[in-house]
This record gives C-alpha cells, structure tokens and sequence, in this order.
C-alpha cells in the first residue's frame, strides 16, 4: 500500500546478492540473519556506499542500537513493530537521504568537470572528446559519488540492457575513461576499482 517494491533475502549471503543485482534505493537489515548477519552487513554497505540502511532486532539493549547506528544505519527500529511505523521510518530515511529536487547541470571532480547540456568534458578547462556511451558512464558513476555499482548494474543503468551479456564494454570503457581524466590511469585516483564489486567515482 505504500507504493515500495521489496525483495526479500533469506540469509546474509542472499542479502548481499540482492543488494548487488538490484542497487536498491533502501535496505531493511534484520540483525539476527543467519550466515552473515545485518551488522556485518550494513559494515559492508558502508565500506561501499552510502545506501539507507535501517536495523531491524529483537534486540532492544541500548548496546545493541549504538553499534548499528555507529556502524553506519540511518535508523534502527526493534521489534514488536507496526507495519505503520515501518513505513514512517522508511519514508523518513528515504525523505532525509534524498538527493535534492534539481537536476544535477554541472559536476565537477579534481580538474575535470561535465556539463550535461552540451555533454562536454574539459580537465584543466581544455575539452576532452568523449563518446556518447563514455559521457553517460561517467555522468552517471559522478551522479552517485563514491557508491560502488558492478557491471551489471552498469550495463543495466548505462546501456539500458536488462541483462549484461558482454560486462566486458564496462571493462573497456573505464579504462578509456581512465585515460583521459586520471593524472596517472594505472593509479586512478576518481574512477575506482572495488575488487569484486565493480566500480566507482571519488571525487
């Protein structure tokens, strides 16, 4: 009734997996998960992104609270809970870690900048010619700062492809990309590898 789609994740591993597929825009952590359990969950989301993370427990020690909200949670709620103070808390996290209404025009990073009206790159203010695949990588890795996106939420999000048959195209485009914005592309300092994840701009 309030309008969210939801995945669900039986255990830690499956938790992570989903996390990764499906780059979803907030998670619910049970603490309790078996295998992997939330806290070490949200410690990894943390390490590679700022997605919302609300910790749900039996658990209602005030111990218990600090570490998940020192670990990185936007919130922690425990249980017995209503599926109405669920919601609230939801929509409560998701109004707080909203991007703001106006479209991102400009985005600039080191000595490089985007500007997406005329899809022009320039580094040290001379223009760097870009493809339309390489502007749309970049804008869109630059568009979320320092959140980790693997392949084939890249093919998905960039190339439109329901399914990545060729991540390789990822592959080849940020090495590209390193080429003509990182000062040194064998040690890039904005476009990130995340070993085993994917990719990701710092700015």
């Amino acid at each position: 009734r309030e309008g969210h789609r939801t995945l669900e994740a039986a255990d830690g591993l499956a938790a992570r997996a989903a996390i990764e597929r499906s780059n979803p825009d907030l998670v619910v952590l049970d603490v309790m998960l078996p295998g992997t359990d939330g806290l070490d969950l949200c410690r990894w989301i943390r390490s590679t992104s700022e997605l919302p993370v609300i910790m749900l427990t039996a658990r209602s020690d005030e111990a218990d609270r600090i570490v998940g909200l020192e670990l990185g949670a936007d919130d922690y709620i425990t249980k017995p809970f209503s599926p109405r103070e669920l919601a609230a808390r939801v929509r409560g996290v998701l109004r707080r870690t909203a991007p703001a209404g106006v479209p991102l025009e400009r985005i600039a990073f080191g000595d490089v900048s985007l500007e997406r009206a005329t899809r022009e790159l320039r580094k040290n203010g001379l223009e760097v010619k870009l493809t339309a695949k390489e502007f749309d990588l970049l804008w869109f890795l630059a568009s979320h700062p320092r959140r980790v996106f693997s392949r084939d939420q890249l093919m998905s999000s960039v190339w439109g492809y329901a399914a990545a048959l060729d991540t390789g195209t990822v592959t080849v485009h940020i090495r590209r990309l390193r080429e003509k914005v990182e000062g040194d592309p064998s040690v890039p300092e904005h476009l990130q590898t995340v070993w085993g994840v994917g990719y990701r701009l710092v700015p």
